[in-house]
C-alpha cells in the first residue's frame, strides 16, 4: 500500500512538471514560427516585393561584377591551357630521364648481381645473358615485377663447365662451331639454351633455295650447309647411309626419292595408316595446322603440305642437319627436344603426329607428361596420330594402355603388331593408333 501511494504522488509531480514546461515552450515556439515566416517572405513567392525595390539600384553593379568575373575566368582558362601544355612537355622529359636512370640502375644492379652470380658460374657473359634485367619503365602490372629474366632450362645451372664453355666466345664475332655441345646440353635438360651475342658461321657459296613445290622432294645443294659439325660432309653421304651397316638416326630419310617418297600414301589396313584415310575421319578442310614430333627430314609435313595442311616439325640435329633440310624443303622446323613443353597455347592445333619417337625408351612419368601436353595443345575434336609406338609385349597392357586411357582420348583406330625388324623372339610390339580429343 505504501508503494502505491508513493507512485501516485510521483505521477502527480511529473504531470505538474510537464504542464509548467509546456507554458515555458510556448514563447520559444512563437519565436521560431516568426523567424520562419520572415525567411519565407523574403525568399519565397513574395520575395519580389522586397527585391523590386532594390534590384534597380544594384543591377548595374552586379552586371559589372559578372563581366569582371567572366574576364577573370577566361584569363584563368588560358593560363590552365598553357600549364597543361607545359606539364605534357615535362612528362615527356621526366619519362626520358626515367628511362636513362633505370638503364643506369640496371647496369649497376646487373653488375652487382652478376659479380655475385659470376663467382658461382665463372662466366660474365653467361650471367649478363641470364639477367635479371630491369624494365625501362619500372614495375609492370602485366609481368608483376620491375625486372625480367631470360628463361633457361632448370638443369642448366648444374652443368657449369659445359654451359660456361658454350657461353665463351668473342662478343660480336663468330660463334664457335659447337653444335655437338649445344645438342648435348639440350638432351641433358638445359633447354632452352641462353641466347648468345655472336654470329653463326654462314655457308660458303650459298645459293637461293629451290622454289615450292619442287623443293618438297628436292635434295638441297651442299652449299646450303656448314658441314664441320657432322661426320658426313655432303647430302650424298647422308643418302648413302641407308646402304651401310650400323645404326644411324633416321637412316634412310635423307633419300627423298627412295622410301621417303612413298610414306603415308597407302593405307595397309594394319599398322600403316594413310594420310588421306586419316584426314577423311574429319570434315573436309578442318585439319589445317599441326605438329609432327621428331619428324626426321620433314616428309610427313611435305605430304600434308600437298594437302594444304601446315605442319611444324620438331627435330634435333643428331649428327645430321635435320632442321636445315626441313627448311630447304620449304617447311617449318622447330629445334626442340621431347623434354620441352610444346610452345603452343591450349587447344590450338588440329593434329599431332609422332612416328617412332614416342616409345618405351622414354621414362614412364616423362612420357605421361608429354601425352598430357599433346592433349593440351589439341583443340576439341583434334587428332593424335600415334604412329608405330614400340614397346615390349609385357608393357602393353600393364603400362601403356592404362596410360593412354588416363589421358582421355577417344580411339578411332587401334592396331597392334609385332616389330619384325627386332626379331620375333624379342617379343617387341608396335602400336599404331588414331585418337581424338573429346569435344566436351
Amino acid at each position: 500500500m505504501g508503494n502505491e501511494a508513493h507512485d501516485q504522488q510521483y505521477s502527480k509531480k511529473l504531470q505538474a512538471y510537464a504542464h509548467s514546461q509546456k507554458h515555458k515552450l510556448k514563447p520559444i515556439v512563437l519565436v521560431i514560427l516568426t523567424n520562419l515566416a520572415t525567411i519565407y517572405i523574403f525568399t519565397g513567392p513574395f520575395s519580389f516585393l522586397y527585391h523590386s525595390s532594390t534590384s534597380s539600384r544594384d543591377s548595374n553593379s552586379i552586371l559589372q561584377e559578372l563581366n569582371s568575373t567572366r574576364a577573370q575566368l577566361a584569363a584563368t582558362h588560358s593560363l590552365l591551357s598553357e600549364l597543361h601544355h607545359r606539364l605534357n612537355s615535362s612528362n615527356l622529359l621526366v619519362q626520358a630521364l626515367l628511362i636513362d636512370l633505370t638503364r643506369q640502375q640496371e647496369k649497376q644492379s646487373n653488375s652487382a648481381d652478376q659479380n655475385q652470380v659470376s663467382r658461382k658460374l665463372g662466366n660474365d657473359e653467361l650471367t649478363f645473358a641470364l639477367g635479371p634485367h630491369k624494365l625501362p619503365f619500372g614495375y609492370s602490372p602485366m609481368i608483376g615485377s620491375d625486372e625480367i629474366h631470360t628463361p633457361v632450362g632448370a638443369f642448366c645451372m648444374k652443368l657449369h663447365d659445359e654451359l660456361n664453355r658454350y657461353m665463351t666466345y668473342e662478343i660480336g664475332g663468330e660463334c664457335p662451331m659447337d653444335y655437338v655441345l649445344a645438342q648435348r646440353l639440350m638432351l641433358k635438360g638445359c633447354e632452352p639454351l641462353p641466347r648468345r651475342r655472336c654470329h653463326p658461321k654462314s655457308p660458303a657459296n650459298y645459293v637461293e633455295p629451290t622454289p615450292l613445290p619442287e623443293s618438297l622432294w628436292s635434295t638441297p645443294p651442299d652449299t646450303s650447309i656448314v658441314w664441320e659439325a657432322y661426320a658426313c660432309k655432303s647430302y650424298q653421304c647422308l643418302v648413302d647411309r641407308k646402304n651401310k651397316p650400323g645404326s644411324y638416326n633416321c637412316k634412310s630419310c635423307f633419300d627423298l626419292q627412295g622410301e621417303e617418297r612413298s610414306r603415308w600414301i597407302f593405307d595397309d589396313g594394319g599398322l600403316g595408316f594413310g594420310i588421306d584415310q586419316v584426314l577423311a575421319t574429319k570434315p573436309a578442310g578442318t585439319i589445317r595446322i599441326g605438329l609432327d614430333i621428331g619428324g626426321g627430314t620433314g616428309t610427313f609435313a611435305a605430304r600434308m603440305r600437298e594437302r594444304n595442311v601446315i605442319i611444324i616439325t620438331s627435330t634435333l640435329d643428331l649428327d645430321a642437319p635435320f632442321n636445315n633440310i626441313i627448311a630447304s624443303r620449304g617447311l617449318v622446323p622447330m629445334h626442340i627436344s621431347i623434354s620441352q613443353r610444346f610452345p603452343f597455347s591450349d587447344y590450338t592445333l588440329d593434329i599431332v603426329h609422332s612416328m617412332d619417337v614416342l616409345s618405351n625408351w622414354i621414362p614412364d612419368t616423362m612420357l605421361e607428361f608429354v601425352l598430357f601436353d599433346i592433349y593440351r595443345v589439341l583443340r576439341p575434336g583434334g587428332l593424335f596420330w600415334l604412329d608405330h609406338f614400340f614397346c615390349f609385349a609385357s608393357q602393353l597392357n600393364k603400362t601403356y594402355v592404362p596410360m593412354l586411357d588416363r589421358i582421355g582420348f577417344n580411339r578411332l583406330r587401334w592396331q597392334v603388331g609385332t616389330k619384325l625388324d627386332d626379331g620375333v623372339h624379342k617379343n617387341v610390339l608396335y602400336i599404331s593408333s588414331l585418337m581424338e580429343k573429346p569435344m566436351t
